[in-house]
């Protein structure tokens, strides 16, 4: 969230990440739906819910994945 913050996004965070989604962001044009994965990427079935997941034309859904000792994420985007 705080990556996401300093580019100017308001965040929340999904509560229990219970949800498709664990941070969804919004800023002055677009809003970002993102994963966050501490190593490994997301399965088949995760990555087929997240692709067919239903959001407006100027919504990004991304991943953030986490690896060990690195400062910053690793990042795909979901089309």
């Amino acid at each position: 969230m705080a990556l996401l913050e300093t580019l100017g996004y308001s965040c929340s965070r999904s509560g229990g990440s219970l949800g498709v989604w664990d941070v969804i962001a919004i800023g002055p044009t677009d809003i970002i739906l993102c994963q966050c994965k501490s190593r490994d990427w997301p399965g088949l079935l995760e990555m087929e819910t997240m692709k067919n997941f239903i959001c407006p034309p100027n919504c990004r859904r991304l991943i953030h994945r986490w690896r060990k000792h690195q400062r910053r994420p690793d990042v795909k985007e979901i089309t």
